[in-house]
């Protein structure tokens, strides 16, 4: 997969795509639907298959300093992508210049000018262009004025609630992961480079690998089964385990990670790629009064994890 992170591309290569719009925070299978229909538009046209989404998120342009609330990074969802089949993702950098673009300049400047799409699809309630005046009823006027196809994916929805990047937020924010699950369909994933930490789990004979949380929406504090992949370096592989995220109350004020566990792992891999999934939520962040309490609990921990993971349907 092409990774393109401008407005414009001279390359042959990065033009003529029909690409799925929009910001894609987990890829859920409200997102995989508008991605298959412009697979479909894609092949119908003849052209690459592509995604053009916005780095930072345009939340966090015009609110630095809120609440951290993606899903994921954007290498993790570039990945995700990649596995999907997209062959070009447009990572637009979302600055002052586009900020302050007209839905009008966006379409005539970044998709036809700029990008030179053939086609797009966007869901129902896509809204672009400073102010968010654009509608997939103006992309669609666009496209029959600069000669690129527009399909519209109607909203994904289950029961009577739309499927949503915030229903799969506020279902981690309750420790509910299969709920998270159905909307994404697919295990919520926590992707990162492993850091070096304060060495305490191996002290206690549980060494982790630490991912650093503070630029995602916190799942609820507390242990998790989990199905980890190491993606990078030598031991490369699917490890089942536990891991706990929250801050360490039982050792003072810790900033918020994830550490996991891996069952069957000896070896250090610090610094490589990992994504764990949150397979099952045992039981909140606690506080122990001494190192051996917090031994014997991660000892029982470990155990139920094991037995989750082993009958995981």
């Amino acid at each position: 997969m092409q990774i393109v992170q401008a407005c414009h591309s001279s390359e042959a290569g990065n033009r003529g795509a029909a690409v799925a719009i929009g910001n894609f925070d987990g890829v859920h299978v409200g997102h995989q639907s508008v991605i298959r229909l412009a697979r479909q538009q894609a092949d119908r046209l003849d052209a690459p298959l592509g995604v053009l989404t916005f780095e930072p998120h345009p939340r966090q342009y015009f609110n630095p300093t809120g609440t951290p609330f993606r899903l994921m990074s954007a290498d993790a969802k570039a990945r995700r992508l990649a596995r999907m089949g997209v062959d070009i993702l447009y990572q637009l950098p979302f600055d002052d210049r586009l900020a302050e673009l007209s839905h009008q300049a966006f379409e005539a400047d970044i998709l036809v000018r700029g990008l030179g799409i053939s086609g797009a699809v966007a869901g129902a309630d896509f809204r672009y262009g400073k102010d968010r005046g654009g509608t997939v009823h103006s992309l669609s006027a666009s496209g029959k004025s600069h000669g690129f196809e527009v399909d519209i994916a109607p909203i994904a929805e289950a029961g009577d609630k739309a499927l949503s990047s915030s229903r799969i937020r506020a279902a981690l924010t309750e420790g509910d992961v299969r709920m998270a699950a159905d909307i994404l369909g697919h295990w919520h994933r926590i992707e990162g480079r492993v850091t070096r930490g304060e060495m305490r789990g191996r002290e206690l004979g549980f060494p982790t690998a630490n991912i650093d949380l503070s630029d995602l929406h916190p799942p609820k504090f507390g242990v998790y089964s989990v199905q980890t992949d190491i993606l990078t370096g030598t031991e490369k592989g699917r490890y089942p385990g536990v891991a706990s995220i929250g801050v360490r109350p039982t050792f003072g004020e810790n900033p918020l990670n994830l550490e996991v566990f891996l069952f069957g792992l000896d070896a250090e891999i610090y610094g490589e790629v990992i994504s764990v999934a949150l397979v099952g939520f045992q039981r909140p962040e606690l506080e122990f009064s001494d190192a051996q309490a917090l031994i014997e609990q991660m000892r029982q921990d470990c155990v139920e994890a094991k037995s989750i993971l082993e009958n995981l349907q």
